[in-house]
């Protein structure tokens, strides 16, 4: 399996579990944010089960640069990311659930037990899945942090575990302001998420 391939799909594996009902559209730019919105939305946060979303990862490194279309399902005890290039073409899938992870690519599958496990075992290297659990939402992590915010309090700086997540940009979904481009960097590694398509799942959605 090439390992320019295995890295995005790796890359890719790292970005999920943070969601399926009626489709909600994210409303163009950020007009309309106002202060005191992110407080008020914090128990919905906390209630967001999962998602289905539709965007851009990119990945940067001193040595490479890779880029690719992202469909990610999320649901609270099973994800699939698929991950294409131009057309639908390099198509990658990952999915799995509590206790297995697999990554297939055109080049073959490859399985462990989670993705921290596929990363290591595949780059020597991983990400931290729980912490994007809350960072995905705009949230840190139950453990030390240091978070920086807007004059209307919405983050746009999160630094935990030795990352920094700088969140560039949100969309209003329904009642609910999420992220629309974050940038996750630790070290020379470069993350970059774009969301085109929000389509959370919540609690409470029948």
């Amino acid at each position: 399996m090439p390992y320019r391939i295995l890295r995005l799909g790796a890359l890719s594996l790292g970005l999920l579990l943070v969601a399926g009902c009626a489709s909600k559209a994210p409303t163009s730019g950020e007009v309309g944010r106002s202060q005191g919105q992110w407080a008020a939305q914090q128990q919905r946060l906390d209630e967001l089960q999962g998602w289905e979303l539709q965007g851009k990862v990119g990945l940067r490194t001193p040595q490479d640069s890779i880029s690719a279309n992202l469909d990610w399902l999320q649901t609270p005890y099973y994800f699939r990311i698929l991950l294409s290039g131009p057309f639908g073409s390099g198509r990658s899938v990952l999915k799995g659930r509590e206790g297995r992870v697999s990554l297939t690519t055109g080049e073959g599958r490859a399985e462990a037990e989670s993705p921290q496990a596929l990363m290591q075992q595949e780059l020597g290297w991983s990400l931290p899945i729980s912490a994007l659990t809350q960072w995905m939402r705009g949230l840190p992590a139950d453990r030390p942090h240091e978070v920086q915010k807007d004059a209307l309090g919405f983050p746009t700086l999160l630094k935990q575990d030795g990352w920094r997540i700088d969140y560039r940009a949100w969309t209003r979904v329904g009642e609910l302001w999420l992220p629309r481009r974050l940038k996750m960097t630790y070290d020379d590694l470069d993350v970059t998420l774009v969301v085109t398509r929000w389509q959370p799942e919540f609690a409470d959605d029948d």
